[in-house]
């Protein structure tokens, strides 16, 4: 079975005969790659697939939606503000949802195809959420004011980013299958949500519900990307139709297994605690064992639950992945 195939077994809850993808679905941070190169990693292995095949993963592809020209002004400070009334969001359109960037977009996934085409890769892509967005755009703090101070302005941001969406789903989803998707949202924190319920119905549920059936019609998973403590939230997305998260924090206090028993039928992709991954062998297996009944259950991707951290190094690494495919063996006979 291609790791497609590996997948959508795993997706539909069936009863696999063959051990789950490993994949890694955030990668690496930079300096962990910076560390890796002294510790033994090839020069000349550069991209993430080649790190992918290099460290024995399966090859997954995503693409992200370019919404921004290369012209798109930067806020002054990280978090800043560059939109601050309709004047303002009216000045930066002209750098936002162009259909150049379509066109471009389009290239390159054509491009992928071409290129992978003999590697069997795990295809998925990322829209820019409802909630992740419009903070781009009015700065963190800002942003939260507008849900009260400005909420005509935050319908109009969605509202355009929507449409251009829709477009982006005419594009990919003629293009190729994908498996799965994620919205980019991060509207959880590890204390819970950042809104209300009652924000979260008018300004958010508003725009999945005009794309979450769209994707469910061509078999996508739809799956919300928000760190954090994301469970409280989970009820909320499965009203829109919503199929799955991650990264699932552990420090965060998120516990999949609860999730799992509470929502029997949610998808799951991440979960491994990274902060155990410089500690060892032990500490390793402690993590893997905490996640086998989840594994074992179908519905769920084994990864990192966020970024590998620059701590981690390569031989822990190469540890780590060579215990993925021995509980992954473990879950496969426990499953049968």
């Amino acid at each position: 079975m291609t790791p497609y195939e590996r997948l959508d077994s795993i997706f539909s809850f069936e009863s696999m005969k063959e051990p789950m993808p490993f994949v890694e679905w955030a990668t690496w941070w930079d300096e962990t790659i910076v560390n890796w190169r002294r510790q033994g990693l090839p020069e000349n292995i550069d991209t993430n697939e080649e790190i992918m095949e290099y460290l024995g993963l399966d090859i997954h592809r995503q693409f992200w939606l370019p919404l921004r020209s290369p012209s798109f002004p930067k806020p002054a400070f990280h978090g800043g503000p560059l939109v601050e009334s309709f004047d303002d969001y009216r000045q930066i359109k002209k750098y936002l949802f162009g259909d150049e960037l379509l066109e471009k977009f389009e290239a390159d996934i054509k491009n992928s195809l071409e290129f992978f085409k003999n590697k069997d890769p795990i295809y998925w892509f990322t829209l820019e959420g409802f909630f992740w967005f419009p903070r781009s755009l009015l700065g963190i703090e800002g942003h939260l004011l507008a849900f009260y101070d400005s909420p005509a302005l935050m319908h109009q941001i969605n509202g355009d980013l929507c449409g251009f969406h829709e477009k982006c789903l005419d594009l990919i989803l003629n293009l190729f299958e994908p498996k799965f998707m994620t919205f980019a949202e991060d509207m959880s924190y590890n204390g819970g949500p950042m809104l209300s319920k009652a924000h979260y119905d008018e300004f958010i549920l508003p725009y999945y519900d005009r794309l979450v059936p769209r994707l469910k019609n061509h078999n996508v998973k739809v799956f919300i990307d928000t760190d954090g403590f994301v469970e409280p939230l989970i009820p909320w997305f499965l009203q829109s139709g919503v199929e799955g998260v991650l990264p699932l924090e552990r420090m965060a206090g998120v516990d999949v297994n609860r999730i799992r028993k509470n929502y029997p039928n949610f998808l799951m992709i991440g979960g491994f605690d990274k902060t155990v991954m410089p500690k060892g062998e032990k500490a390793m297996r402690e993590e893997f064992e905490r996640l086998l009944p989840l594994m074992a259950s179908g519905g769920y991707l084994l990864s990192v639950d966020h970024q590998t951290p620059p701590d981690v190094s390569l031989e822990n690494y190469r540890l780590y992945v060579s215990l993925m495919r021995e509980y992954a063996q473990k879950a496969l006979e426990i499953n049968i």
